[in-house]
């Protein structure tokens, strides 16, 4: 990243939320010599939330630009197609993934998330950036310089600016008063990591059955994450002492390799379930000196497996933008939206139509046409 000339005092910079974006800019800014001050609102930084994830090229070109590449490798499982099965387990068809971050990157990584995140916190920890674990900020009041910070341990600081990367639910873009809210697709997810079978090799998914889509990622040697997809239900009707239940019901009904995996599936505390939401903030990613990124800004459901991709891409573009620049002003970060929302709409707008069609039963969907167009567009830099 370029760097302009050294001011006489630093620049400073609060980054709310500890998750892929607000991990990524603190890496990327605190290289660029920015003093950071990172607060995370979970005492264990959320190094062990989650199951797996699946990471796509442009999500690998960040990670390599993060000095992270050699660890995700590593730790994760590469591959290059998916599969597409019946229900039965019968492969219908083989597709061979768009290598969106280059064709020096592999297609795909599935790693276990927790991995993931040790993998970031490490590299934040290195970086030299000041961390706050269990602190959230409580008070915001800005001015035309910077941003005064009250937080929830009653200490106080300034900044010149505050990257709000808390999140879906991001109480930095209520509080700067940004109303935008996710909304519900129509469906939901059951999740699970579990002991990969030797034959699992890549994603494969099946369509149909008593879900709308069924598969599995590869995240290790000897793991993978498995999901389900159904009509969204109310997350209060179901006991969560029946997770693992429920999940079973659903996958049980699919085959190959299914039925292995379906036998791990007996501890509800292990089985995540989460409704499919949307959300894009329109007009502008910031007020004043408060600028938005990553889920805090946007939200896709997973059926693109972008959502970690595009929060780490904003974390890139935004960090390339601040250390090039001389002035960090409304221009600056009204230019960062521009950039983004180009390639942020049409990502989520592919991943809602996804759903909608199965949602809909639509017999004639181009879901592989959409998918490589999205990712094909991907390709280039963000």
């Amino acid at each position: 990243m370029s760097t302009p000339s050294t001011p006489s005092t630093p620049r400073t910079a609060l980054v709310i939320g500890g998750g892929a974006a607000g991990n990524a800019v603190t890496v990327l800014l605190r290289r660029a010599g920015i003093t950071v001050e990172l607060i995370e609102a979970k005492d264990d930084w959320n190094a062990t939330a989650g199951s797996g994830i699946t990471l796509q090229g442009n999500a690998l070109r960040v990670l390599r630009e993060l000095g992270v590449w050699d660890r995700v490798k590593e730790s994760g499982f590469s591959f290059g197609s998916v599969g597409i099965k019946a229900p039965d387990g019968t492969v219908l068809h083989e597709q061979r993934d768009i290598r969106a971050g280059g064709d020096d990157l592999p297609a795909t990584v599935g790693m276990q998330r927790p991995q993931l995140q040790r993998i970031l916190i490490d590299a934040v920890r290195a970086s030299g950036a000041t961390v706050r674990l269990g602190t959230r900020a409580e008070f915001l009041e800005q001015d035309a310089d910077g941003v005064n910070v009250r937080f929830s341990d009653s200490t106080e600081g300034r900044y010149d600016l505050v990257i709000a990367a808390d999140g879906l639910g991001s109480a930095t873009r209520a509080a700067i008063g940004i109303t935008a809210r996710p909304e519900p697709t129509g469906m939901a997810i059951w999740r699970i990591a579990a002991p990969r079978p030797a034959g699992v090799v890549r994603t494969d998914l099946a369509y149909g059955g008593p879900a709308y889509i069924a598969g599995y990622c590869p995240t290790s040697d000897t793991t993978l994450y498995a999901y389900v997809v159904e009509a969204g239900r109310d997350r209060a009707s179901i006991p969560p002492e029946s997770y693992a239940d429920e999940m079973r019901r659903l996958a049980s009904a699919y085959g190959g390799f299914w039925p292995e995996i379906t036998a791990h599936i007996t501890d509800p505390a292990k089985v995540n379930y989460t409704w499919f939401d949307r959300m894009l903030v329109e007009g502008s990613w910031h007020r004043g000196r408060v600028v938005l990124v990553g889920d805090a800004a946007h939200c896709c459901p997973p059926t693109l497996a972008q959502g970690a991709a595009l929060s780490l891409e904003d974390a890139w573009v935004l960090a390339q933008m601040l250390s090039g620049a001389e002035q960090w002003d409304d221009a600056l970060f009204q230019a960062y939206y521009e950039r983004r929302i180009a390639r942020v709409r049409p990502v989520v707008e592919a991943s809602v139509q996804i759903g909608r069609w199965q949602l809909d039963g639509a017999r004639n969907a181009d879901v592989p046409g959409l998918m490589a167009r999205t990712m094909t567009m991907l390709r280039e830099l963000p």
